[in-house]
Formats: C-alpha cells, sequence, structure tokens
C-alpha cells in the first residue's frame, strides 16, 4: 500500500473539491480529486471525467456524488459508478484516511465497480 498526503483537512470546505497531483508507485503522475461532502466525509476518485478529458474536482457535491461540470454526468463517490450517460465508464475510488487532520490517499489501490451503465 502506498499512502500519500493529499492535503490537509482544513484545506477543503464541507461540499467542496480539491485536485491534487499524486505519485503512484510506478513512478506516474496522477490527478485525484480529493472530496468532503456535506457530512464532512473524504473521498478521492480519478479526477478525469470518463466522458471528456475534464476535471471532477470542479464539478458540483451533491451528497456522494460529483458533477461533472461540462456535460452533466454524475459519480458515486463510493464506487466511481456513473448515475447514467452521456458517461458510461466509471471513475476509480481510492482509499482515503484521515490522520491528525492530514488525509491520505493509497494511491495504488484503485477501487471501480465491474459493471457499466448502458
Amino acid at each position: 500500500m502506498s499512502k500519500q498526503l493529499a492535503c490537509r483537512v482544513e484545506d477543503l470546505d464541507l461540499g467542496s473539491a480539491l485536485r491534487v497531483d499524486l505519485e503512484q508507485s510506478d513512478g506516474t503522475k496522477h490527478a485525484f480529486a480529493i472530496v468532503r461532502n456535506e457530512d464532512g466525509d473524504v473521498y478521492a476518485i480519478d479526477d478525469t471525467c470518463t466522458h471528456d478529458e475534464v476535471s471532477l474536482s470542479e464539478g458540483e457535491i451533491d451528497g456522494c456524488t460529483i458533477e461533472c461540470w461540462a456535460h452533466g454526468s454524475r459519480f458515486d463517490l463510493h464506487t466511481g459508478a456513473p448515475s447514467g450517460p452521456p458517461a458510461i465508464t466509471p471513475v476509480n475510488t481510492y482509499p482515503t484516511s484521515v490522520v491528525d487532520g492530514r488525509i491520505f490517499v493509497d494511491v495504488d489501490a484503485p477501487m471501480s465497480p465491474t459493471k457499466e451503465n448502458a
């Protein structure tokens, strides 16, 4: 497991997201959206929408979903599954932990649903 410091909890207002670039164990840089929903829960997902090359961290948070600002696809923050077109491919989600106000992401442990919306 490769947990990396993404940001501090105080860097994220409730209902907001932040793009962070972290390095995976193979040396590649990867963009993550670190999300803190209105309940204060923290999530990490791929930052790029699977429908188009758009940053999800610029989208709107609603409960446990994030909406792509460009075309309206919503992704579940728990599973990465899209709610419907135009996106049909899920984004990866990643385990997070909060220690002493710091948010860590296990950048090498992507979790994604096996099914796609048709």
